[in-house]
């Protein structure tokens, strides 16, 4: 598919300080493409360099197969949702989405309120035109910045961890609510946070950053399952490291007496004596000493959990549930 976002070979330096560091990055026509890593990464200073806000020290972004070069922000066909949303608050929710439409040159005011009347429509906000922001929700508030945005018709949406101010019962809705904005409009989200769950539930493509560099790109389950260095195996999720394998907690199997029949493929089996299991709802998450004295964890339905702290249980998982890195990873 055509790449509509690239970045070549990008670097930002201050002084002797690599914040970004020759990133190769290609975004897809309509796609949602994250890059995510911890705090001071650089997905952030990258974003900046996308929309404009800082320049290079090498490197380049394209744009639809178009050099930025020194372009200032209003002239890249890029518009950016901030992390703290940045409303007027003396304007109202129609006046701030109008706010950029107003300044183009030969902006015709009647155009203006119906492509502004489309945009919030199109996030569900018809009828709060005259409220302020101090007026609307926290949820809300996003909306009316994705609706400012997205009336520019821009190329890509630039989106600095939009979700990050709200509640974790809010996220979790704006979430659902961000995809199924994305697909229907039709354009590349290049979606920025440092929230693991946040990047492989909203994304079509990941791009996991590690001081500064690119450490892997792929789909959500390409980096969940297929991960090629220890960085992004434990940044995803959490893993044991068994054996000289990886596996995750969910894979790990957890039963009194021998394995049941229909593990005779097992990789591997060892036993563990209980430490620890911390109730979760859905799940039990057990924590087990093993004979060398390293600690192996598992996901067990609750259900299934009736173990004691103390006891020496079977712990066992298939061969295609593992992984294993390359030497150096």
């Amino acid at each position: 598919m055509e790449s509509i976002l690239e970045l070549r070979v990008l670097s930002k330096h201050y002084s002797t300080n690599r914040v970004v560091d020759d990133l190769a990055v290609a975004v897809r026509k309509g796609e949602f493409f994250s890059l995510v890593g911890p705090s001071g990464c650089g997905k952030t200073t990258t974003l900046r360099l996308i929309a404009g806000f800082e320049q290079p020290t090498s490197g380049e972004v394209l744009l639809d197969g178009e050099p930025m070069g020194d372009l200032p922000p209003h002239r890249r066909d890029v518009a950016t949702v901030f992390q703290n949303y940045a409303l007027f608050p003396h304007l109202t929710v129609e006046q701030n989405v109008a706010f950029g439409l107003e300044r183009r040159p030969h902006a015709n005011k009647r155009q203006i309120r119906a492509e502004v009347a489309d945009a919030l429509a199109l996030v569900q906000l018809t009828g709060k035109e005259a409220r302020f922001p101090n007026q609307i929700s926290g949820g809300e508030r996003q909306r009316v910045a994705l609706a400012r945005s997205l009336v520019l018709r821009p190329k890509v949406l630039l989106l600095d961890e939009p979700l990050s101010a709200l509640d974790a019962k809010l996220r979790k809705e704006m979430r659902y609510e961000l995809k199924k904005l994305q697909r229907a409009v039709g354009i590349a989200f290049l979606f920025i946070t440092h929230d693991q769950e946040e990047a492989l539930s909203l994304s079509d493509r990941v791009a996991v950053m590690n001081k500064g560099k690119l450490e892997q790109t792929g789909t959500p389950q390409e980096l969940y399952r297929q991960p090629q260095s220890r960085f992004v195996a434990e940044f995803l999720g959490e893993v044991n490291w068994l054996n000289g394998t990886c596996v995750r907690p969910e894979a790990v199997r957890v039963s009194r007496g021998l394995p049941a029949p229909a593990a005779h493929d097992a990789a591997h089996s060892t036993i563990g004596i209980v430490e620890n299991a911390t109730f979760l709802g859905n799940c039990v998450h057990l924590e087990a000493r093993l004979p060398d004295g390293s600690h192996c964890t598992a996901e067990v339905p609750q259900h299934d959990c009736d173990f004691a702290v103390g006891e020496t249980v079977n712990i066992w998982w298939h061969a295609a549930d593992e992984f294993r890195l390359s030497a150096g990873a």
